[in-house]
């Protein structure tokens, strides 16, 4: 038997139970992964609350990273011993320990330590397929950026600087302000003081950005095509305010024939060669120093309800993560 957190109705953070679970041993293709730390995401209140539907009962959690304890049959990507790491579905991280397809599974580098690994694989990746697979970013292009101070956009920040990007942050303190700077934005906006599309617009004479990458949704939706330049790109990538509301294609039109994309992680690594060549892009950046993934909050697994709740409540910077 292990503890894994189950949630049999959606809803509050009340739904989730810390409950022993029987764990088999791997089918084939899979591996048993012994949790040493899981990552917490946004998304993961998403399927909590019915956002994101899943059958139920189910578990949650999309990121961690432990030891291969065990492999099913006809299992390559992965060895017994192994120090690996995930992000993606099937949901059920927050867990002890957990069955899962090898074929989502990596090998950690010896100089990335397991917290490290729970805490950017996710955030880490979504940042790669952003900056490198959803727009061809180059030096000296102005994005904006929002929620520059979460466990995302923090890394946002530093691979920008590293990548000559002109990275603009939206945040909502002044504390979170200057931890945007601190890692690499070149402008930082408290949406709680300025008007950030009239702020965005005086930053850039004018002119507007040449992306927007949005995960707040329904609260900055129509405020960020504002902030585009004739044929610029919105990226909307997350819901953290609620989903973004039917709209019409003329406002695309009439802001300067904009594009827009709703891009997810699990589309962009579905391939396995994708995977393994988006990891090894974040991998280096981690294991090089140019990109640093501080963990700054930490919660005993018993205690998700109230990671949750500071995490609805923006009351997290950077990376948090689960201690099973």
């Amino acid at each position: 038997m292990v503890k894994a957190i189950r949630m049999s109705r959606t809803g509050g953070p009340e739904v989730m139970e810390y409950v022993d679970v029987e764990l088999g041993p791997p089918g084939p293709g899979e591996a048993t992964v012994r949790h040493k730390a899981i990552g917490l995401n946004f998304i993961d209140v998403y399927f909590r609350t019915g956002l994101y539907p899943q059958p139920l009962p189910a578990g949650l959690g999309m990121e961690g990273a432990g030891i291969v304890e065990a492999v099913g049959e006809g299992v390559t990507e992965v060895k017994v011993g192994d120090r690996v790491a995930y992000a993606g579905r099937p949901n059920g991280a927050y867990a002890q320990a957990r069955n899962m397809p090898a074929s989502l599974l990596l090998v950690l580098p010896d100089k990335i330590d397991f917290e490290t690994a729970a805490a950017m694989m996710l955030q880490g990746l979504t940042v790669q397929y952003l900056f490198h697979r959803t727009v061809p970013l180059k030096a000296g292009d102005t994005i904006l950026f929002h929620a520059a101070a979460g466990g995302v956009g923090l890394i946002a920040c530093q691979w920008a600087k590293v990548m000559g990007l002109n990275l603009i942050g939206t945040v909502g303190s002044e504390e979170k302000a200057a931890l945007a700077i601190e890692n690499g934005a070149k402008h930082v906006i408290n949406y709680n003081q300025e008007n950030f599309v009239e702020r965005v617009k005086d930053i850039t004479g004018g002119e507007g950005v040449a992306v927007v990458y949005d995960s707040i949704g329904k609260d900055t939706f129509t405020g960020s095509l504002d902030c585009l330049r004739p044929l610029g790109t919105m990226v909307s990538f997350g819901n953290a305010s609620g989903p973004v509301p039917p709209f019409s294609l003329n406002e695309l039109q009439s802001r300067g024939s904009l594009f827009i994309t709703r891009p997810t992680l699990m589309t962009h690594t579905a391939k396995r060669e994708n995977l393994e060549a988006m990891a090894k892009s974040l991998f280096g950046m981690v294991a090089s120093g140019e990109v640093q993934v501080p963990v700054k909050q930490r919660y005993n697994l018993a205690d998700v309800a109230k990671a949750h709740i500071d995490l609805e409540a923006r009351r997290t910077t950077g990376s948090t993560i689960l201690i099973p």
